[in-house]
C-alpha cells in the first residue's frame, strides 16, 4: 500500500480591494517608483482599510471561497491552523475568530508565528496529521495584514509589504500525490535584524515605547538579504540531494516574496531556470505568510497533477526552510 500523503485538494488566495501604488508613496515618503522597482520589484501591494476589519476578516473571506470551491461543508473541517504575524489580538488565536466567522465548529484550531516561513511551518505540521491518519480535511491559512505594523514614514520598509494570503485545503491522498518532504530551520541569533521591538512581553506596550515607534517592523536589510539566499539554496539544495531529484525534475519554484533580487538571486545560485519561478510581489509586495499560498492560487490553472513543486521560504526569527510537493489536481 502507498504511503499515505497530506495532498492539496484546493487552494484560494485573497487581498482586499485598496492598491497603494509607488506613485502614492512617493507622495508619502522620499522615494521614487524606479527606486523601489529597481531595489524591491514591487509596483504596487494592497491594503485592508476598512475600520474594524483585521487578519481574520481576510481570512473569512478566503477559507469562505475555499470551502465553496472545493464543495465542502465547514463542519467538515477537523483542523485550521493559522500561519500568521498580525493576529487580531494578542489572545485568543486568530484561527478561532476565523472558525468562529465561517461557521466552523468541529475543529480545534490555533496560530503559528514563524514569520514569512510561517506557511511553510504550517503546511508540514498539518501534513503529519493527515499521514498519521487521525484527521482527513485540515485547513492551512497563511495571511498576514501587515499594513497593522508597518510606519509609513519610514522608506526602508514602507515600500514592501501588503496584505492579503491564502488557503489550502489539505485531504489524504495515497497516489503518491502530496508533501513529500520538508526541511525547515531556526536561528533565534538572527531576531535583531527583523522584528517589531515592542509589544510582547520583553517591551511591553507604553507611552515610551509609542513615542519611539517601536510597534512597527524593524529590519536591518543587508544581513537578511545574505541570510535569505544562503538559506533557501541551502534547503533547495537539501531537498534535490535527499530525494533523488535534479533541478530538471522540478516543474515550480515557488519563492517567499520577499525582494525580486533575492527571488532572483536564489535562481541564479542555483542555476534555475526564471521562466519556472513563480513571481507576483510587482503585484502584491510582501505579505510576509501570504506569499506562498498567493502564489499557488495565480498559478492554479497552469499547475498539473503530478507536477514537482518546491515552496521556499524566509523569514524573521531566523526562520527558513524549503517543502517539496506533488501537485494533485
Amino acid at each position: 500500500m502507498a504511503k499515505l500523503l497530506a495532498s492539496i485538494k484546493g487552494i484560494q488566495g485573497y487581498v482586499p480591494d485598496y492598491i497603494l501604488t509607488n506613485a502614492e508613496l512617493e507622495k508619502m515618503v522620499d522615494t521614487t517608483d524606479d527606486w523601489i522597482t529597481t531595489r524591491t520589484g514591487v509596483n504596487e501591494r494592497h491594503i485592508l482599510k476598512e475600520p474594524g476589519m483585521a487578519t481574520s476578516d481576510l481570512g473569512k473571506v478566503m477559507v469562505e471561497r475555499l470551502l465553496e470551491k472545493t464543495g465542502t461543508a465547514p463542519e467538515e473541517i477537523e483542523l485550521l491552523i493559522c500561519c500568521t504575524v498580525t493576529g487580531d489580538m494578542r489572545f485568543p488565536d486568530t484561527a478561532s475568530a476565523i472558525c468562529y466567522k465561517v461557521g466552523i465548529k468541529n475543529a480545534f484550531s490555533y496560530d503559528i508565528n514563524a514569520a514569512c516561513s510561517g506557511f511553510l511551518f504550517g503546511l508540514t505540521t498539518a501534513s503529519k496529521f493527515i499521514e498519521s491518519g487521525t484527521h482527513k480535511k485540515i485547513i492551512v491559512v497563511g495571511v498576514d495584514m501587515m499594513s497593522s505594523i508597518i510606519d509609513y514614514t519610514d522608506r526602508a520598509t514602507c515600500i514592501i509589504f501588503g496584505d492579503g494570503g491564502g488557503a489550502v485545503l489539505l485531504e489524504p491522498d495515497d497516489s503518491g500525490n502530496g508533501i513529500i518532504d520538508s526541511v525547515l530551520h531556526v536561528d533565534g541569533a538572527g531576531r535583531e535584524f527583523l522584528h517589531m521591538k515592542a509589544g510582547g512581553s520583553l517591551r511591553p506596550p507604553s507611552h515610551e515605547t509609542i513615542d519611539r515607534k517601536e510597534h512597527y517592523v524593524y529590519q536591518d536589510g543587508k544581513p537578511v538579504f545574505k541570510a535569505a539566499i544562503n538559506g533557501m539554496v541551502d534547503t533547495i539544495q537539501e531537498i534535490i540531494k535527499r530525494n533523488h531529484l535534479t533541478l530538471d525534475d522540478i516543474n515550480w519554484l515557488v519563492p517567499h516574496q520577499a525582494n525580486i533580487r533575492i527571488i532572483n538571486g536564489v535562481a541564479e545560485m542555483l542555476d534555475f531556470p526564471k521562466e519556472k519561478v513563480m513571481i507576483n510581489i510587482q503585484k502584491y509586495g510582501n505579505t510576509t505568510s501570504g506569499t506562498i499560498p498567493l502564489c499557488l492560487w495565480e498559478w492554479e490553472s497552469k499547475l498539473k497533477k503530478g507536477d514537482n513543486l518546491l515552496l521556499s521560504a524566509f523569514g524573521g526569527g531566523f526562520t527558513w526552510g524549503t517543502s517539496y510537493l506533488k501537485w494533485a489536481y
